[in-house]
């Protein structure tokens, strides 16, 4: 299946929307049937729709690999199982990096900042993070920087 931009995309491929799929703007973490911990879901600040940045970077190399979106139960699936869950704000249903590309990312440690609105995944990354196929989601889209003096 092939995204917006007309290129295959690793989240474009799960399954078609079920029952997990969420109304944007809903806030799924408050309230909602997630198991995350209390002790975790009371420290974290959502958006207005209820989610958190996900900053996914290499365990081993430290290398940034991409931003994604959490909610409370995208939280706990990752805890729990070690695998990367998200959720997809245009598809508004959750989503584990690999499941239908390979390319898994297998999580090492989650930790959240000290603000409570971002967390930062390291992961085992097996092959590209990218769903265009590169290693990270951000290889070949520097912008120029030009500091003026």
């Amino acid at each position: 299946m092939r995204g917006r931009s007309g290129r295959v995309t690793d989240h474009a491929l799960v399954r078609p929307r079920v029952a997990e799929a969420v109304p944007v703007g809903q806030n799924r973490a408050v309230g909602a049937q997630s198991s995350l911990s209390p002790g975790i879901a009371d420290r974290l600040k959502r958006d207005a729709a209820g989610l958190v940045a996900a900053i996914v970077q290499r365990h081993d190399t430290g290398e940034v690999l991409m931003l994604a979106w959490m909610d409370d139960e995208a939280l706990h699936r990752t805890l729990t199982t070690g695998r990367a869950t998200y959720y997809s704000r245009s598809r508004q249903r959750y989503w584990v990096k690999g499941e239908t590309s390979g390319n898994v990312q297998r999580v090492v440690s989650v930790a959240l900042d000290c603000d409570g609105d971002a967390l930062l995944v390291r992961v085992d990354q097996h092959g590209p993070a990218c769903h265009t196929g590169t290693a990270t989601c951000f290889t070949g889209h520097e912008l120029p920087v030009e500091v003026e003096s």
